[in-house]
């Protein structure tokens, strides 16, 4: 490898700026599609380079190798499956060879694609191999077989502008970019840091100690495209970075933002990381303990070993053409008031070693409690608490499921006059006949209308805890899946309780107020929840509530205290 082909300039898929403002007229005229934000960030490192050697979206043939064995039909090395999932109905409008218009949110046409390759996947196959389970408590995998399009696309794009980014615009770079500047510094080897969370001390003394031991400049390269629902938001992180950034030496360290939406693959993600980082104009990658690992698997285990992913590295480590640095986990001794890698302590019985999980972290903003100096910087802590107030003045959702019948209404109805009382924050109650009402009064009954009813009211819910509310919500909401979707919605704001009214369908029945269940056994009402309609009972409820030969006043105080216990009110 010469010295400096990591600073020479890569490919990218745009056309130039006279070819572009033809081709955005001609583009008018062709069918398009509306990209998520999802394939917006894909398709911008497809455009700039990021995803070099991909001219477009993968094929068939080359989806197949990658899923298969990380290998492109042409034997390049490349672990993840970049595709255009569509829906069933818009794949039918299209001819093979047809162009289309991809737009951007606002209807802004960035590329045209030419349909080479359309096909149904095998999801499941595709969890199993990229992911290592075909199991929805890993947010791919929940994204794959419940958001994602049921028909992927492939072909090459031209690229007309890239995705318009109006925040930090001056810490994004494409990898030509990126590779220009170190050219103009001089840098040959530089040591790109991944990271998805904000910046502690036990970071910086890392990336320090990466960069001596690579003897090269250092790139903090943040992912701010999509991490995992619940992370703590970019501008947020981004604000905690810069405040981090001028306790780096400035001659050798640089930051730079990427628009990538991680997949949270472990293994595969850390081989990903370093194919996209060596287009960056990196020699060297800091791959960490469980790198890129999404948490916990249904049956309460980690989805990937602990050094799986530096395992996986190290055997393609020549081919991906960029060194790793195997990250250490790094924890702070007491009387050397510093931090050392914790496998390297060798008088680890005479001192005291200290460490806050993540976990603890937001334990600790959550309910307020002190963040020692050794552990963060007082900047970071201080933008982090701006996001994170206290618990008790977080905006909240109270979610109600349960068959019709059960009591959600008269149960949420109870507890919104007892927040109420307690005063200190807006409450907003969403009854499903309200909802029904007002919201939704053009939908039916029907598994999709329903669907869309519940991710309505999450809609809703999200925005007022988003904005230090209350929203009690009381749905039937029979789809576990739907649900998922409205917790990690409402999840990156405040916290979301799922109460479940758990009624027997029998005393439902004979409590029928409204005469449905009567309608809907005579056959009158189609699509009748509990009769004709499956509920899919929620597994693990932040609580369940027995309702027969008990007074309402007593159910809704056992959610008052559920709350209390959570910090939620303060008691």
């Amino acid at each position: 490898m010469t010295q400096l082909n990591n600073l020479a300039p890569i490919p990218e898929l745009y056309v130039s700026y006279d070819s572009a403002q033809k081709l955005k007229i001609e583009a008018a005229h062709l069918k398009s599609f509306d990209l998520t934000p999802r394939q917006i960030c894909d398709l911008e490192l497809l455009m700039n380079g990021g995803f070099n050697p991909l001219k477009g979206f993968l094929t068939e043939a080359d989806y197949n190798g990658v899923v298969e064995n990380m290998r492109l039909a042409d034997g390049s090395l490349w672990p993840m499956p970049i595709n255009l999932d569509v829906s069933e109905d818009f794949a039918e409008t299209l001819e093979i060879g047809e162009d289309i218009a991809l737009r951007d949110q606002e209807g802004v046409i960035l590329a045209t694609m030419t349909v080479t390759d359309r096909w149904e996947p095998n999801k499941a196959r595709e969890a199993e191999k990229v992911f290592g389970a075909d199991d929805i408590a890993h947010p791919a995998v929940n994204y794959l077989h419940n958001q994602a399009g049921k028909i992927y696309l492939g072909g090459p794009i031209v690229g007309i502008q890239q995705p318009i980014h109006y925040d930090f615009r001056a810490r994004r770079d494409t990898p030509n970019e990126l590779r220009a500047y170190f050219r103009k510094l001089g840098w040959q080897k530089v040591v790109a840091f991944q990271t998805r969370n904000p910046l502690h001390r036990a970071h910086q003394e890392l990336t320090f100690r990466a960069a001596r031991e690579a003897e090269a400049n250092l790139l903090i390269h943040p992912v701010v495209g999509m991490t995992k629902p619940g992370d703590v938001d970019h501008f947020t992180r981004v604000r905690c970075y810069e405040a981090v950034l001028d306790k780096y030496p400035q001659s050798t360290t640089t930051m730079s933002l990427l628009n990538l939406a991680m997949r949270m693959a472990g293994p595969r993600e850390a081989v990903w990381h370093g194919l996209i980082r060596k287009n960056h104009g990196c020699t060297h990658f800091i791959v960490g303990r469980d790198h890129a690992g999404p948490g916990k698997n249904s049956a309460g285990e980690d989805f990937y070993g602990p050094y799986d992913a530096q395992d996986l590295f190290r055997t393609h480590e020549e081919e991906i053409g960029l060194k790793m640095v195997d990250f250490k986990h790094m924890v702070y001794v007491q009387e050397r008031a510093q931090y050392e890698p914790n496998d390297e302590i060798a008088d680890r019985d005479n001192v005291t070693i200290l460490n806050i999980s993540g976990t603890e972290l937001r334990r600790r903003l959550a309910e307020g409690l002190e963040i020692p100096e050794w552990f963060s910087f007082p900047e970071v802590v201080t933008e982090l608490r701006k996001t994170k107030p206290p618990r008790s003045k977080q905006g909240f959702t109270l979610f109600f499921t349960g068959f019709s019948g059960s009591g959600k209404s008269t149960i949420a109805n109870a507890v919104m006059v007892k927040l109420m009382e307690m005063g200190g924050r807006p409450v907003t109650l969403l009854d499903g006949d309200i909802v029904r009402k007002n919201l939704s009064s053009e939908l039916g009954f029907s598994k999709e209308h329903r669907d869309l009813n519940i991710k309505r009211i999450g809609y809703v819910a999200s925005e007022i805890t988003k904005n230090g509310g209350i929203a009690i919500c009381a749905p039937i909401a029979p789809y576990a899946s739907t649900r998922r979707y409205v917790r990690e919605d409402i999840e990156s704001f405040g916290a979301f309780i799922e109460v479940h009214v758990a009624t027997t369908i029998e005393e439902c029945e004979r409590r029928d107020r409204k005469g449905l269940y009567k309608l809907a056994r005579e056959g009158k009402i189609k699509e009748f929840t509990g009769i004709s309609d499956p509920y899919d009972v929620p597994e693990n409820p932040e609580l369940r509530l027995e309702t027969e030969n008990t007074e309402v006043d007593y159910c809704a105080q056992q959610v008052i205290l559920k709350l209390e216990s959570m910090g939620l009110i303060t008691a």
